[in-house]
């Protein structure tokens, strides 16, 4: 497990290479508050990994944390004392 994320892990960083290096276009972005002057190829990467972070954190929103709250229930309902667990079992 650990050599396919190693894998996937300079995959990642030749495209963001290849991307840096063959985006050279200055570019100027306004945000509203001002603006940031790059070039192409950072904007990209950074706008894919700005797009990584908010996706996982919607995925974390809507799946993790409901199901979190489902486990720490169902773990509030399983009896604690040793004598009403052995009834159980």
């Amino acid at each position: 497990m650990r050599v396919i994320r190693f894998l996937v892990a300079i995959v990642c960083l030749a495209f963001g290479a290849v991307l840096g290096a063959l985006n050279r276009q200055p570019v100027s972005i306004d945000v509203g508050f001002g603006h940031v002057a790059s070039n192409l190829g950072i904007v990209m990467l950074a706008c894919l990994l700005v797009g990584v972070i908010v996706g996982g954190m919607a995925i974390s929103a809507s799946v993790v944390w409901p199901l979190r709250r489902r486990l720490a229930n169902a773990q509030k309902q399983i009896p604690t004392e040793p004598s009403v667990a052995k009834e159980v079992l």
